[in-house]
């Protein structure tokens, strides 16, 4: 299927989302104290459908296209950060690994998934492990960081380098068979429960494994086409503008209880300005989000691949929105005054803002291609994963 498929499912998942958003919003708490999406909105998440989003329609999936997967993250991040950054990152390895693994991985992974009967996968792809071929596969050892959603997981998805071939492969496996750490101690995303993980001479068979980089799919339409970095790329934009669009709105409720009181800073000329500029600072990201996504749906559509500017774009525009809305949270927090020191919603959702922009996907190296590309100073070259490799 060369075509993307946009998913006729979109409008009913967003009336179950927003359904089951309260609970979400009422187990936050909770799911701080214990480090992992609470069990109860897990299983909320599930049965709403939501983790198929990212799954191949031949299979039972929705197969959402990139505007809507982000709409979807945005949506579970207004209620909870720490949730929809758990949510985005095993919504999208779920649903990658259907695409690009075969009959046989699919007929474990996927045997039903029109009822919920499917794996549901986190892991990490950036910090690799190593691989030595065996017969009928690959021996995996290493120690990962990241593997956000691990809670909600039934298996792993991880990255290893082949020693003898010197690829970087990706191996799917039970969650059972790793050493998860428990070392997940940290200021914000709390309730994510990104682990470390180790394996230690762990036996994956060639049917779990595919090329890091690939854009060859087993499975579903065009949207798998632009490989791993790109999807991620559409997972953090969602959860970027979702916790933006919160921070923002819970100023404005702030000052609804504010204003009219003794020497309220909500009553001057400068909050007036400053709200008005995050405002636009955030309406702006998304508007360009959409306009990027938009055109390289299209070139999608058409069965061509993203060109190296396209791809440029997204991941500029990823950056440019994350460290936008990162000044929305720097704006929200110094208008907020004291009630953002406070455990509450606001401290939470700053907290999880400032861990969000951690991420390698936003970091300084992106934004130093991405300029280096578009300034004309690096012709014919290329992305690999999150690696802009230069001609020779």
């Amino acid at each position: 299927m060369n075509q993307l498929h946009v998913s006729d499912e979109f409008d009913a998942l967003m009336a179950r989302l927003d359904a089951i958003a309260p609970l979400i919003e009422k187990t936050a708490e909770e799911g701080e104290a214990a480090g992992r999406v609470p069990d109860g909105t897990a299983e909320a998440l599930r049965e709403s459908g939501a983790f198929k989003v990212g799954i191949p329609r031949e299979l039972g999936g929705y197969e959402f296209s990139p505007r809507q997967v982000i709409d979807t993250i945005a949506r579970l991040s207004y209620a909870d950060a720490s949730v929809g950054w758990a949510f985005m990152a095993v919504q999208m390895v779920t649903g990658t690994t259907a695409a690009y693994l075969g009959p046989d991985a699919v007929a474990d992974l996927y045997p039903d998934v029109g009822t919920g009967g499917h794996a549901l996968i986190a892991g990490q792809g950036t910090k690799l492990g190593t691989a030595v071929r065996a017969d009928g596969g690959h021996r995996v050892s290493g120690h990962w960081h990241f593997a956000s959603g691990i809670s909600m997981a039934t298996h792993i998805h991880t990255a290893a380098l082949c020693a003898e071939t010197g690829e970087v492969l990706v191996f799917t496996l039970p969650k059972d068979r790793a050493k998860l750490v428990d070392n997940w101690d940290v200021m914000g995303l709390r309730a994510t429960s990104s682990h470390d993980y180790v394996c230690d001479d762990l036996f994956v068979p060639s049917s779990h494994t595919y090329g890091i980089a690939t854009t060859e799919t087993r499975h579903g339409g065009a949207i798998y086409r632009m490989g791993l970095a790109n999807m991620a790329g559409i997972c953090h934009t969602g959860w970027a503008l979702g916790v933006g669009r919160r921070l923002l709105d819970e100023l404005k409720a702030l000052a609804a209880k504010k204003t009219g009181s003794p020497h309220a800073t909500v009553d001057t000329q400068q909050f007036y300005a400053e709200y008005a500029e995050a405002e636009a600072k955030l309406r702006a990201s998304r508007a360009w989000a959409m306009e990027v996504w938009a055109d390289s749906e299209a070139t999608l559509d058409r069965g061509e691949l993203l060109d190296t500017e396209q791809e440029t774009l997204t991941r500029l525009m990823l950056t440019t929105t994350t460290w936008s809305v990162h000044a929305v949270g720097q704006t929200v927090y110094k208008w907020a005054g004291t009630a953002a020191l406070r455990h509450g919603v606001l401290q939470r959702f700053f907290r999880d803002l400032h861990a969000g922009t951690q991420h390698v996907t936003s970091g300084p190296v992106v934004l130093q291609n991405c300029g280096k590309l578009l300034s004309g100073l690096a012709p014919g070259a290329h992305w690999v994963f999150l690696d802009l490799r230069e001609a020779p």
